[in-house]
């Protein structure tokens, strides 16, 4: 049997308001709504896309899984974070390690991501 990698799905209580955030960050839009799911298109052919769950309860206290997105070069990642801070996202943390750098940051509900340079 052949699995294909389709989604990642984020557990979140407003999945139309974290879909705003998702989709001009990505510069994705909304692929479709269906129940308590909102899953926006792939950021590019063949790659998985987004899809955000409406839960409801509070959620454990740190993501299990996170994302991470490449910007092209190490002089593009301060613009990078600047854009998801303006778009509601808060930085945690910059993090450099043996000549690799990235910053962790957290979306509008508080799910992790980073944004890494290449």
């Amino acid at each position: 049997m052949q699995l294909r990698w389709d989604a990642v799905t984020v557990d979140c209580a407003d999945p139309g308001a974290l879909a705003e955030f998702w989709c001009a960050l990505l510069g994705v839009e909304v692929r479709g709504r269906w129940e308590q799911y909102v899953g926006l298109t792939p950021a590019s052919p063949g790659s998985p896309r987004l899809v955000l769950q409406k839960v409801d309860g509070p959620r454990p206290g740190r993501n299990s899984i996170h994302l991470d997105l490449h910007v092209p070069a190490v002089a593009e990642l301060p613009a990078a974070v600047e854009r998801a801070v303006a778009l509601g996202a808060t930085v945690v943390r910059e993090v450099e390690q043996e000549g690799q750098r990235w910053s962790v940051l957290a979306d509008p509900e508080g799910n992790v991501f980073c944004l890494v340079a290449d």
